[in-house]
């Protein structure tokens, strides 16, 4: 990533803020090493790394394993292939992947874990086993693979990250990681994600709970349920791919893919997922802003991905402990530090080159029944429809070649919004998913449902 311009930099106490953070992690967590990284607006803007080494600290190149980040990566494959129309995320995986005894679940369903698969394998535990006690799909889902009903709840599967990375390699015939690194890595420019550790890499360690030693952890090769979890990363390679998840990148997965990602398509579990789950992508909250990422472990490491997309911000922890120190927190409260201590300048507002006329005759106040509703046209093409008050349902729509408007966000998310002209070409009204909205409230001159009492208006009297 390029420098920021130097008045677009963090000030001297934010980056103070920043390295007092990630040394109370260090410390408290008692981690042989962490590193971490803020990017915002494609660059990085700040960059940390503490351990015992004095003056040997590693640095944003150096890679950790990130564990269950992995599975956004994968989920960004899949994405890829419903894009190209070589699947659909309502398709059951039997259609793309015969066989597994799991093929009634869809695609939907094992990218938001809401397939019903268990949580883990069979026997031994796979984080720390080799990978050759479990060589096919069968090894690994096991003779019961279904806790509960495909679609009824969120249930994190690591085992249905195995079917995804299978799946990908079934449409594309080739192995995942190979996909992955044509497809995606470098794309991106991500020479520091590797599925083997590349120097300089990070040593995985256990901490004693009871005294300040260490052990090492052995680092297994995760054979088939390396789309889960088996990738090396660094700091800086994540940063890149957190600014991805924010603004898309078409050779890759467009802003409008990316964005469907971070929306929650499973319902939230208390403890689990609180604010659901997306597409290969965690949802929560922190400093009252609603985030997405992904936190990943395994023996040796943990790590932490977060993206502001309202402050575009992005903001990575890697460490090297099994566990101590909370990667996804504090990965967290270093974004709330730098959008409190410095908020993102909004763009300069500009005016239109040429506003679409079409468009332009919607703008002003509308009522749905005698609530007062306005609409608004903005430089980007998009119409803006809110209530006038404080309270109300508000939604953007995008201009469609038919010339209707197709609801962006919010309540009407996906609904039709058409104007309806009157015999002279005049706007009469507007058509939204049946809802009418009229120049004036309940217009007696509009097809109201119902109808509009003849006498008007009046007083209680």
């Amino acid at each position: 990533m390029d420098a920021l311009p130097e008045d677009l930099d963090l000030l001297p106490s934010t980056r103070r803020a920043l390295g007092h953070r990630i040394a109370v992690a260090q410390n408290e967590g008692r981690a042989p090493s962490v590193v971490a990284a803020v990017a915002r607006g494609g660059a990085l803007v700040w960059e940390g790394a503490r351990s015992p080494a004095g003056g040997h600290d590693p640095d944003g190149n150096t890679q950790y394993r990130i564990g269950s980040i992995t599975k956004t990566f994968t989920a960004v494959l899949v994405m890829r292939l419903r894009d190209e129309g070589l699947l659909a995320l309502g398709d059951p995986l039997e259609k793309h992947l015969p066989g597994t005894g799991a093929g009634a679940v869809t695609v939907r369903q094992l990218l938001s874990h809401a397939a019903g698969l268990a949580a883990e394998t069979p026997g031994e535990w796979w984080e720390r086993s080799s990978a050759s006690l479990r060589p096919e799909l069968s090894d690994v889902l096991g003779t019961g693979p279904f806790l509960f009903e495909p679609g009824w709840r969120h249930h994190y599967s690591n085992p249905g990250y195995t079917l995804l990375g299978s799946l990908v390699e079934a449409v594309r015939g080739k192995p995942w990681e190979e996909v992955l690194r044509a497809e995606v890595l470098e794309p991106l420019g991500l020479d520091r994600t590797t599925v083997q550790p590349q120097t300089p890499y990070a040593d995985g360690w256990a901490v004693h709970p009871w005294a300040d030693v260490l052990m090492p952890e052995p680092p297994e090769d995760l054979g088939l349920m390396a789309p889960a979890g088996q990738l090396w990363s660094s700091t800086r390679d994540l940063a890149r791919f957190g600014q991805f998840l924010l603004h898309g990148n078409e050779q890759v997965l467009g802003a409008e893919s990316v964005r469907e990602m971070a929306v929650a398509a499973s319902p939230p579990e208390p403890g689990i997922a609180e604010f659901g789950y997306g597409l290969g992508v965690q949802l929560t909250e922190s400093g009252g802003r609603r985030l997405a990422g992904h936190c990943g472990s395994l023996p040796g490491f943990v790590a932490g991905l977060w993206l502001n997309q309202a402050e575009d911000l992005v903001a990575v922890v890697l460490a090297n402990c099994t566990s101590g120190l909370p990667a996804g927190t504090v990965a967290a409260e270093l974004l709330t530090l730098v959008a409190d201590a410095e908020p993102r300048f909004p763009e300069p507002w500009k005016p239109f080159e040429e506003a679409d006329p079409v468009a332009l005759e919607l703008c002003g106040p509308w009522y749905w029944g005698p609530a007062a509703h306005v609409v608004r046209l903005r430089s980007n093409g998009e119409l803006e429809l809110g209530p006038a008050g404080a309270v109300g349902r508000a939604a953007r729509f995008r201009a469609e070649p038919d010339g209707s408007w197709r609801g962006l966000n919010g309540y009407y998310a996906g609904e039709t919004l058409r104007a309806v002209r009157r015999a002279d070409g005049s706007v009469g009204h507007l058509d939204l998913g049946s809802f009418m909205f009229t120049r004036q409230p309940y217009d007696p001159e509009a097809p109201v449902p119902g109808g509009v009492d003849p006498k008007g208006w009046r007083g209680i009297g």
